[in-house]
Formats: structure tokens, C-alpha cells, sequence
């Protein structure tokens, strides 16, 4: 039967939402409570992708064997609670054997394409468990949809760029009509190329599948279902003081992604901007707590907003060997590493040198290599070379903070004896952010919230 939903939300659900079989159970309990969600997207089962791409990176027999061994118990764990088990053991056990013949493979020839092809497992795997989950139920017609057929990428792997047109085609040509007849079941994270390779969107693209469906299909809201409660004023595994952010606008909630905030995949905001679509962040075991709602306006911007951190941040320092003109200089260094793709971050200039953040987020296969021996070799001829490691990136997140008076002050007042190895201020008017020995970062985390949060 079909029907018309002029207010499609879209729900999408994290490793531990479907972690097994109970938190299946809660997350179908959410999906079947508001009728408006008609287009349901999920991560791999907690543990999975992390399994997979250690098969990926060749394993060898027993090691191997053990791995895949351990994703069946995971799997079986959820169909022995099951009704009918029978059908969809038969399906997963194809995908096993899948999983098993690419991990051979592996060994042999590793690569990014293979790697995306074998972690797309995961996602495959925990959505016809789900939509068996919801079958169950026997509420709604539940359909299982490849994701693959509309979340169109170019070709790089592992962390693959949308192309945002095709999407918008195939969703209304493959999607629209089957929300209009069924619940639809999907997969976040992975896509296909132009030859119909699988590829996926970087570690923690479920987020951004979701946003980009949203987007598509003009969606009325984005929820987006994880184990907090919502957007916190920092980690509250580092300060059990945090306390959730009811609304956030999306230039503050994007700011604090990119900067390290793990509840969001810093590119799921930008289809939510472009069409204007409010995204909720909740916690699937335990939805009445609430959460939080990202606007585009948020209600109360305040001058402090929250911290973030990132850890095994990579500090390069590259200094002139001569006396080249500093035009000339950065020129060059830039020149290179735009010849070596290389993905950096946070950049600080003086007139003979620079000092980068390498970016090394996002790929599918851990973390990503970006000093490589070829950019190494190009950047000693140019100027002279200095690596650190162990440093973590602390931010603070606000509004205004390029414009305000005493605000290098208050921050800055409070880390008199950390080593600040680099400041990053004035580019952006919502963040404040600087380079801290690792060691020292989760207390001046600490005393930065209680000084300006709490």
C-alpha cells in the first residue's frame, strides 16, 4: 500500500545501538515509535569494522581464522534469539564466507579497494539482522535496501567523496518510491564508485550516509541515535561534570566534530546546512533522557560553549633553508604537499617557517599514513624537517571568541604550566585552539571547564 509522508525523518543508529540482540530490540522500539521515520541507517555492530579491518590488513592463519570466528559468535548471538532463524543464518553465513575469502586474499595482495569491500561487511550483516528484528514486530512492511545503489563516491577508498547530484538521482528514482510503500533499512558508511566497487565514507560515515539520504530526499529531521545523550560541554569520560548542550547551531556543532567531539562525523553537518534539516543526537538505551537538537540558529549562543581534544596528533615544522622570500617559501612547502594529497589541519607562519597539524582522520584502514617516505624525501630538499608526536589538540568552542576582549586571558591563565606548543586563534571566530603535550591535556581539559563551564 502506498502513502505519502510529507515529513520523512531519517534515524540512524551506532555500533552499540545494535551492538545485539536487546540493543536491536530497543533501537526497533524507537524506529516503530513515530511513524515519520521511514528510512532507517546503520553502523556495523559494535567491534565489527574494527575486526574487519584487521582482517584486511592480511592476517595470517590461525590469527585469521580466530577473528573470523569471533564475528560468527557475534552474529549467531543475535539469530539464536531470533523467531526464525533458519533464512537469515543462511545469509549471514554467505557473507561469512565472504568475509573469509577476502581476508585469504588479503594476505596475498592487501589494498584500500579490497579493504573497503570486506569492511562493508559489517554494515551488511547488522542491517538484515535489523530488519529481521523488525519483521518480528509485525507492525510495518520492512524492506532491506543496498545502500550502495544510491550513495554514489568517487574512487578513492576508504574514505571516498559523495557525489552529491547522483545521490539526489538515484535517491528519487530507487528510494522515494519504496519509503512511500515500506520501512526501509539501510547501510551508513559504505558507497560505490562509477565501476560499482564498493567504497566507504571514512571511519564514522554512518553519520554522514545519514545526512546525505536526508538531504537527498528533503528530509524533515536527522536523528541520530549513539550511546550519550546528546552533544556534552566536553568528554564526559575526562570530566564527569560535562552536562549536555540542549541546542547547538551548526556552525558550533560542525566546529566541535572537525576539532575532535567523537558524537558526530564532522562532515554530516554540511547536507544538513545545505538544506536546512535539524539533527537530534540521543542515546538509543535510554531515549527518554533526551538529548541534543543542532539548528541552524542556536537559542542561547554563548561566549563559551564546549571543549573538545584530539589525541596522536603529528606536530611538522618545516623551517627555510635559505633566504628565500617567505611568499616564495610557503608557495613551495604548500605546492608539496598538495602534490602528496597530503590532508593537514591546523597551520601556524612565521616568516621562515611553518608549523602544520597533519590531519590523520577519516580512513578506513586506521589511521592514515600521510608522512610518507616520497613526502619526506621532496620536503628535506626544500627546507629542514621537524617531526613531533605525543602532543593531543585541545579546543575551546564558542561564538565570538576573535572579537572578545580577556578571552586569551581566561584561557590562557588557566594552562601557566602546560607547554604550549602551538596556538591557533583568529581563523575561525568559534574555536580557540592549541598544541599540548599529550600527557598534560586531560587536565587542562579539566581546569579549562571548570574555569569557563561550570
Amino acid at each position: 500500500m502506498t502513502h505519502t509522508y510529507p515529513h520523512i525523518i531519517v534515524a540512524k543508529f551506532g555500533g552499540t545501538s545494535v551492538a545485539d540482540f536487546d540493543a536491536m530490540s530497543r533501537s526497533a522500539t524507537l524506529v516503530l515509535a513515530d511513524k515519520n521515520v521511514r528510512l532507517v541507517v546503520l553502523s556495523a555492530s559494535a567491534g565489527v569494522t574494527n575486526l574487519l579491518v584487521e582482517l584486511a590488513s592480511g592476517l595470517e592463519s590461525p590469527v585469521r581464522l580466530d577473528k573470523i570466528a569471533t564475528l560468527r559468535v557475534l552474529q549467531y548471538n543475535i539469530i539464536s534469539r531470533l523467531k526464525q532463524p533458519d533464512a537469515i543464518g543462511q545469509e549471514i553465513d554467505r557473507l561469512l564466507d565472504n568475509i573469509s575469502r577476502l581476508a585469504e586474499d588479503a594476505v596475498d595482495s592487501p589494498s584500500a579497494a579490497l579493504c573497503d569491500e570486506l569492511v562493508s561487511h559489517g554494515e551488511m550483516m547488522s542491517s538484515l539482522l535489523f530488519v529481521e528484528v523488525l519483521r518480528e514486530r509485525e507492525e510495518v512492511e520492512t524492506q532491506w535496501f543496498d545502500a550502495r545503489k544510491v550513495i554514489r563516491t568517487d574512487d578513492t577508498f576508504g574514505c571516498a567523496l559523495p557525489a552529491i547530484d547522483a545521490i539526489a538521482e538515484q535517491a528519487e528514482k530507487r528510494l522515494r518510491p519504496r519509503i512511500a510503500q515500506a520501512l526501509i533499512v539501510t547501510q551508513g558508511f559504505i558507497g560505490s564508485d562509477a565501476a560499482g566497487h564498493t567504497t566507504t565514507l571514512g571511519r564514522g560515515g554512518s553519520d554522514y550516509t545519514a545526512s546525505l539520504l536526508a538531504e537527498a530526499l528533503n528530509a524533515s529531521r536527522v536523528d541520530i541515535w549513539t550511546d550519550v545523550a546528546g552533544i556534552y560541554t566536553t568528554d564526559p569520560r575526562i570530566v564527569a561534570q560535562a552536562k549536555r548542550i540542549d541546542t547547538l547551531s551548526f556552525s558550533e556543532a560542525r566546529e566541535m566534530a572537525t576539532l575532535g567531539a567523537k558524537v558526530l562525523h564532522p562532515a554530516t553537518l554540511l547536507p544538513a546546512i545545505r538544506k536546512n534539516i535539524p539533527v537530534f543526537v540521543g542515546a538509543s538505551n535510554n531515549a527518554s533522557a533526551g538529548g541534543t537538537l543542532v539548528l541552524r540558529d542556536a537559542l542561547e549562543p554563548s561566549r563559551y560553549r564546549a571543549l573538545a581534544m584530539r589525541r596522536q596528533q603529528t606536530l611538522l615544522t618545516l623551517s627555510s633553508l635559505d633566504a628565500q622570500p617567505t611568499h616564495r617559501f610557503l608557495a613551495e612547502t604548500f605546492g608539496i604537499l598538495s602534490r602528496h594529497e597530503t590532508a593537514i589541519d591546523l597551520v601556524t607562519t612565521s616568516e621562515t617557517s611553518i608549523a602544520l597539524i597533519l590531519n590523520s582522520t577519516g580512513s578506513t584502514s586506521g589511521e592514515a599514513d600521510t608522512l610518507t617516505t616520497a613526502l619526506l624525501t621532496e620536503l628535506s630538499s626544500h627546507c629542514h624537517v621537524e617531526i613531533e608526536t605525543g602532543l593531543a589538540l585541545v579546543s575551546l568552542i564558542g561564538n565570538g571568541l576573535a572579537k572578545e576582549a580577556a578571552v586569551c586571558k581566561e584561557v590562557f591563565a588557566e594552562l601557566e604550566t602546560h607547554a604550549v606548543r602551538m596556538i591557533c586563534h583568529g581563523a575561525s571566530n568559534q574555536s580557540l585552539c592549541f598544541l599540548l603535550p599529550a600527557a598534560s591535556a586531560d587536565s587542562a581539559v579539566k581546569a579549562l571547564h571548570r574555569s569557563l563551564l561550570e
